[in-house]
């Protein structure tokens, strides 16, 4: 008997592993895209990428790099996403073990009396039996990977866990470059807030030459209160940046993950890109772009989900296994007449089922090609995004450019209005004189936001290349 069960269990082995040949789950391709000329106008034969080179790199300021290492340490958006990559990998590891036999072992021992009226007590005159029963035993089941179920599942597993990997790096990328720009918009409320304060008192004393010029006779007193209108609109402005300031503040707080308070920083003007801003292949955005790879790990996923659902149309095959020692005696329970074991091998074919296998196979096809349509958007947003941050930084060069000579120009012509008007021969009027101070003082706000406009372009490009999250 032991001879034929041995016999039997050899033989269902050896039938499922045969049959494992029989049908292979279909292999990932990556769908065809178009990753040629993705952004528009700019054709490079440079492999170079500034995407491939570290933050560290690229962000030179001392303050900015201490800054952007305090907010990967300790960011709660981070934190969160580590989190989740532990929870997928938890998962990830379940599944790799899927090629394995499940086996529980029991131990049980009981007192038992059956019921007086029951068939067992009946027969024995009306008086249902006493007994103790006492029972180790181990349980073995192990389903036969036929159809490639258990590898695409696990195949999935491993998708969610690398994108849950590549979400993290989302993370990284935009907390680098939300760190990046709000530090260098901060550097430029600095300077907007430094030549406002200046404003004012310059406007101060120019209040004070119109009331002398007003007791002189050269100015109206109309001429008096629109220059003290001036200077309330210029203190008005300083509060206004002292305001965005604070708030500012407040946000790289938060993302440092500590309470609201000041952030050291330096200069503007000692802010220097000295990396060469280049873009590579648009091809290269599949490997350095993380949202374009978490998109394709969903279409991986759903893939290999695809794979598992169409296995469900094809039988199963599962062995299982038991054995161990019972007894009706403690002291009998572990001799040879104690030995109990079986071996069941079990075929299962879906026949009706309400639908169910066919309906789970037609959602996990609309899934994967939803997850296809998504992969080749998230790739036409990236060159979108390339493209879009190299035309701004281009403009916003030129833009700084323009707004030096603006700012050159109207100072000389405050400078010369001033001069006429305190001469008592010049021919220029108190309006001509307040209306070339707002020229200047909104000429000179706007060349500061220029330059972090340049300086924030670079640090988008950065990151619409993919660059922040690698080491």
């Amino acid at each position: 008997m032991n001879i034929f069960k041995k016999t039997t269990f050899l033989v269902l082995l050896v039938v499922s592993l045969s049959l494992q040949s029989c049908f292979v789950a279909k292999e990932y391709v990556r769908p065809e895209l178009a990753t040629e000329n993705l952004y528009r106008n700019v054709h490079t034969n440079d492999s170079v990428t500034m995407a491939s080179m570290p933050w560290e790199a690229l962000f030179t300021d001392a303050k900015l790099q201490t800054l952007i290492h305090e907010v990967l340490k300790n960011n709660l958006d981070l934190q969160m996403a580590v989190t989740r990559v532990n929870a997928a990998e938890s998962y990830y590891k379940h599944g790799k073990a899927g090629f394995l036999p499940s086996v529980n072992v029991s131990a049980n021992a009981g007192d038992y009396r059956l019921a007086d009226n029951s068939v067992s007590g009946v027969s024995n005159g009306g008086v249902g039996p006493e007994y103790q029963n006492y029972q180790l035993g181990a349980s073995l089941s192990w389903e036969a990977d036929i159809w490639g179920k258990i590898r695409s599942q696990k195949r999935a597993s491993q998708a969610v866990y690398l994108k849950s990997e590549a979400g993290q790096r989302v993370v990284e990328s935009k907390l680098v470059a939300s760190t990046a720009s709000g530090y260098y918009q901060l550097l430029a409320l600095d300077a907007q807030l430094k030549v406002a304060k200046q404003t004012v008192q310059n406007r101060t004393e120019g209040l004070q030459t119109m009331i002398d010029l007003k007791e002189v006779g050269r100015v109206p007193a109309t001429g008096v209160k629109q220059a003290e209108a001036q200077l309330y609109a210029t203190q008005i402005l300083v509060l206004n940046l002292e305001r965005n300031v604070h708030l500012l503040e407040n946000t790289l707080s938060l993302l440092l993950g500590k309470k609201s308070g000041n952030i050291e920083r330096s200069l503007l003007a000692a802010q220097e890109i000295k990396m060469d801003l280049s873009t590579g292949f648009s091809a290269d955005l599949l490997r350095n772009r993380p949202d374009v790879m978490l998109a394709e790990f969903g279409l991986i996923q759903t893939f290999e989900l695809t794979n598992v659902a169409k296995s469900n149309f094809y039988p199963s095959f599962k062995i299982s296994a038991g054995g161990g020692f019972e007894s009706v005696s403690f002291d009998n329970w572990f001799n040879t007449a104690a030995v109990f074991s079986n071996v069941v091998g079990n075929l299962t074919q879906p026949l009706f089922n309400k639908r169910k296998v066919k309906t789970q196979y037609e959602v996990a096809k609309a899934q994967q090609e939803e997850a296809t349509l998504q992969f080749k958007k998230a790739l036409l947003v990236a060159g979108k995004e390339v493209s879009d941050m190299l035309y701004v930084y281009q403009t916003e060069k030129q833009t700084y450019e323009y707004r030096v000579k603006e700012l050159k120009a109207l100072k000389y012509a405050v400078a010369y209005s001033n001069e006429l008007l305190n001469s008592a021969y010049g021919n220029t009027t108190y309006l001509e004189v307040l209306t070339a101070r707002d020229y200047a003082l909104n000429s000179e706000i706007n060349k500061i936001d220029s330059e972090f406009k340049q300086l924030n372009a670079v640090v988008n490009l950065y990151m619409s290349l993919g660059g922040g999250w690698k080491k």
